[in-house]
Formats: C-alpha cells, structure tokens, sequence
C-alpha cells in the first residue's frame, strides 16, 4: 500500500547545521507529526511527517519494501552536501517477525534532523523531502512537548504468568526430547491508559535511562533496544548479539559476581553459541573476511546483564543494510535453533502474536548504509492501549521460575517509560 503514487519523484535537499549543541536533545525538535526517531547516546536521526510511505504484508515484505525503496532513491533528486551514513535520502522502518500475520512498514519523513560525530567531529544536519516542489525549510526550534500518559493500569496479555510459565516447561520437553535445541518465546502484556499515548513521552524516558541502547519509534512501535541485528556503513558490516542474561540487583558488588556467573553459565553460553553461529552463518555469503571473537563479553545495562558478541565483517557485494537485515532474520536470538522448528513451536505455544516484536527495526539511506536493530524492550501503542512485549531464550536447562522472572526484567523499561 502507498500513501503517494508510485513513481512520483521526491526532491531531496541535505544542509549542515553550524556548530551544533551536543547537550541539546535530537527529540526536543520532534513535534507530534508522525514522529521517527532513532538516537544512541545523543547520536542519531529523529524525522516527523509523511513524505513517502509503503506498507508491506507476507513472506516477501522485505523483498517488497526493498525494491519499493529502491525505487524511490532512482526517481529521487537529491542535493547532499554533507555526503555521511544517515544524511540525503533516509527512510526508517518496521518489520513484521512472522511471514503472517502483520504489517511492514517503510516511511520517509518530511524532515530529518540527524547527528553523528564523523571523523572525531560533531556535525549535525536537516533533511527535507518534497514531492516536486520542496516545502519551506525547516524551523529547528523546541516543539510543545509530550503529555505524560494518565491513568496507567496493566492487564495480563494472551497468556498469565502461569500459563507461560506451563509453555516453557512444554517447551524444555520438547527440547529434551529432541525435536530442537533452542526455541524463544514471547509474552506481552497489556497497559491501559485514560487517553491516546504521544509516543514522544516514553521514547523519551526511554533515551535518557537506557542512553547505551538505541531507542525508536516507527509508526507506533517504540522501544529502546540493546542488539543492533546489523549496521552497514561504507563497506563494513556489524552485528551485535546478545543472548543470556541475569537481572541486576543494585548493589555493585553482587552485579559483578553475578557477571561472573554468567559468563559461566552453560546454559547461558550454549544459548549464546546458537545465536551467534545463526548471525555468522547469515552473514558469510556476503562478506569477503569476518571476525568471530571465540568467548562473549559481557553488556551491562541498568536493569539487566546480557552475554554480547560483536560479529564484523567486510561486505563483498552490494546488499544493502535492509536486505542483510532480511538475511538475519529471524536470528536464533529471536527464533530459535534450528529455526524451522523453533518457529513451528513457537506458533503453537505462542498465542499473542507478535507483530512487529522481535523483528528489525532502523533506517536506510540510498547508498544502502542503514542501522537496523532487533525490536526489543518494546511497546506497540493501539489507540489508548499499548501491548508490552518480553521475550526469553529456552534452552536444555532453562527453568520456567527464572524464566519467568527474566521476563518481568524485560518489562522494565518500557513500564517506567509510560510511569508504571
């Protein structure tokens, strides 16, 4: 579906902002206008209004949205005068885990105000994006800020904790019996709130508690997540793993022992392996080199540990970020191992439906460089509602009771965001 005709051309104009204020939020400037954000430690991109957009649907929402994309940026008439990742052309998306249900999505906003440190420098710039003619430049001013959410109150979702908790036992048996090694599964729950969430007030708490993760919004998808699922940028390839983790306690010096516990773990470790392999073995066809660091490190964040790995490789084609994306997913830190019957299980246990949970989330610029992360700690607004996601990685030892309260760890986040 397109909310502009296929084939009309966009005009694109990229300048750069002087001397940019590093202590100023990128998400001050967004006002309420179909807001996009995706910023990491005061770096990122932030957009607000429809310029282009494409919604996509099945097994080949990727493929689809890809070439849409493609499309676009050979039609496009673009005037970049800063020529960086992020700058000209830009559309933030979000994808869909399973192939049904659900729906995709592609956006490219009217205005994009990014900000990176490029070559030890900060530089920041403003994008604006018109269909023939271009609208008058944008005012970078502090937009009317959000209103906090009033009268948050939480629901079970599809499953209670003890009917989830009955599915990962299920889901143990059937790893012991051998019918998989490793399986995820998801719960959600339910905040109900008295008036429509402006999605700008959780994403902004989101930013300024968890500022080591990357936080987002994309057409009422917002979160703050921890796994970049793959980063391209002038030929390099990224991706940041991460599966095994324990809840932090607050007190440091227990933090650091439980660390050590979980570097430890072999459970936490087998689990780490799956994911691992999965993202490597996805990556090699497109890479002429790649480095596989042998033993994880572990990512401390405020609420919760995790076992990480950054894979790294050197692109040997032209596939773009959103098609490497495509490639990873769904990875076995989201799926399971191996991944046809890790899905089979999940959509058998996993009544909720995950919609765009779980799936990649992030932009892509025309050259193909993009930052596409797993939709993780995350939240889907509906109206005067928004659906809570968690998910956990199930493996031989796992135990439904830690499991369980590895679950609620996940909540955390995106719970303090909306203030309950």
């Amino acid at each position: 579906m397109y909310d502009v005709p296929a084939g009309t051309p966009l005009v694109v104009r990229t300048s750069e902002l002087d001397r940019p204020d590093p202590t100023a939020s990128l998400l001050d400037l967004l006002p309420a206008d179909e807001p996009v954000t995706w910023v990491r430690q005061g770096e990122g991109l932030v957009g607000w209004g429809v310029a282009a957009r494409v919604r996509t649907r099945g097994a080949e929402r990727f493929q689809a949205a890809d070439a849409w994309w493609r499309s676009v940026v050979d039609g496009a008439v673009v005037r970049d005068e800063m020529r960086v990742p992020g700058s000209g052309l830009v559309a933030f998306g979000s994808f869909a885990f399973a192939d049904d249900p659900g729906e995709s999505v592609l956006v490219v906003p009217k205005v994009v105000v990014g900000r990176r440190h490029h070559h030890g420098v900060l530089r920041s710039w403003v994008t604006v994006v018109g269909s023939g003619r271009l609208p008058d430049a944008a005012r970078l001013r502090a937009a009317e800020p959000a209103v906090a959410p009033r009268g948050v109150r939480y629901a079970d979702g599809a499953l209670s904790g003890g009917q989830w908790s009955a599915a990962v036992e299920e889901a143990v048996r059937r790893i012991g019996n051998g019918d998989l090694e490793k399986v995820v599964l998801a719960s959600d729950l339910v905040a109900h709130v008295s008036s429509p969430i402006d999605p700008r007030w959780p994403v902004r708490r989101l930013a300024d508690a968890y500022h080591g993760c990357w936080t987002y919004h994309v057409d009422g998808l917002l979160g703050a997540t921890p796994e970049m699922l793959v980063r391209r940028e002038r030929g390099l390839v990224t991706s940041r793993v991460l599966a095994g983790t324990i809840r932090r306690t607050g007190d440091d010096q227990h933090d650091l022992a439980l660390a050590g516990a979980l570097a430890r773990s072999s459970k936490d470790l087998e689990e780490h392996e799956y994911a691992v392999r999965s993202v490597a073995h996805a990556l090699a066809p497109h890479c002429s080199t790649m480095f596989v660091p042998e033993a994880p490190f572990v990512l401390h964040l405020p609420n919760v540990m995790h076992l990480a790995t950054d894979v790294t490789g050197v692109l040997q084609d032209r596939t773009g970020s959103l098609a490497l994306a495509a490639a990873l997913h769904p990875s076995a830190a989201v799926g399971g191992t191996p991944t046809p019957a890790a899905l089979d299980l999940i959509a058998e246990l996993e009544p909720i439906g995950r919609g765009r949970y779980a799936a990649p989330v992030g932009w892509i610029d025309a050259d193909g460089d993009g930052e596409w992360g797993l939709a993780l700690r995350c939240g889907q607004l509906e109206g005067d509602r928004i659906r809570l996601f968690a998910g956990c990685g199930i493996v031989a030892g796992s135990r439904a009771d830690a499991e369980l309260a590895e679950a609620h760890a996940k909540l955390v986040p995106i719970r303090d965001a909306l203030g309950g």
